[in-house]
């Protein structure tokens, strides 16, 4: 199937690691031009390289997303070195620590508002946009807690909603919004990895909570976003794709 992605412009943050990584590589394997933010040059470098492979343009930068001023400074210069913006994604997450209130800070200015200074400075570009597509990425445990209170699954709930939201208010600009809500990601040396390496005990619990039996991969989170961007699906907007094997037991109504 061709997903008419090609020639489109897409600004990635949070992007050099993990499902974010993977994301950008689908993408650009795609033909999609990609700007993308994170806060490690080393892993930045590697990105770019893997990235520009694909023969589209490539453009990597260090930005600290809890900074506003400069979060939308490098989204403004991402759109006019790429010539637009049709695709916006912020990967960038605090994580899921222990809730403390230094952690619950800490998941708010990244989580929550990390996502809304993103979407809130690329909407004058994806206004111009033919094919414009706004992913929020989510979680599974926001649904339907799993491993207890935690600010994490707290405030991707309230971004999934402000998605739900932010979907009916663009619409008439034809812009749409999805949230994808992975469970739990198998990553060489991401979070799942160390649970296994260092809490066998509670890895094992959760894959056996999981139908499919196996944690998910992150290429198959990375297809779906690049699914739902895609200009083939423009009539799918406002919805929560969860991705997690049949481990959430809610009837998605």
């Amino acid at each position: 199937m061709d997903l008419k992605l090609k020639g489109l412009k897409a600004i990635l943050a949070g992007a050099s690691k993990g499902i974010g990584r993977y994301t950008a590589e689908a993408l650009a394997a795609e033909g999609v031009d990609i700007a993308f933010c994170a806060r490690d040059q080393g892993s930045i470098d590697a990105t770019s390289a893997a990235l520009s492979a694909h023969g589209g343009k490539v453009l990597g930068a260090s930005v600290d997303l809890s900074d506003p001023a400069a979060y939308r400074a490098w989204v403004d210069e991402a759109a006019a070195a790429l010539g637009g913006c049709d695709i916006f994604i912020s990967f960038a997450s605090a994580g899921g620590p222990p809730a403390s209130e230094d952690s619950w800070k800490n998941a708010f200015e990244i989580d929550l508002m990390g996502t809304w200074r993103g979407i809130n400075a690329a909407v004058p570009y994806l206004e111009k946009s033919e094919a414009a597509s706004i992913i929020v990425v989510g979680t599974n445990v926001s649904i339907e807690p799993a491993f207890g209170p935690q600010p994490y699954a707290a405030m991707k709930a309230a971004i999934t909603h402000h998605a739900g939201a932010l979907a009916q208010r663009l619409a008439p600009q034809g812009i749409r919004v999805n949230t994808v809500s992975p469970g739990p990601i198998f990553i060489d040396e991401g979070s799942w990895d160390k649970i296994k390496q260092g809490r066998p005990e509670m890895y094992d619990a959760t894959v056996a909570k999981v139908p499919a039996g196996r944690l998910g991969k992150p290429e198959e989170v990375a297809a779906a976003i690049v699914f739902l961007c895609s200009p083939v699906v423009g009539f799918i907007s406002g919805t929560n794709l969860v991705i997690d094997g049949a481990m959430t037991k809610r009837i998605q109504f």
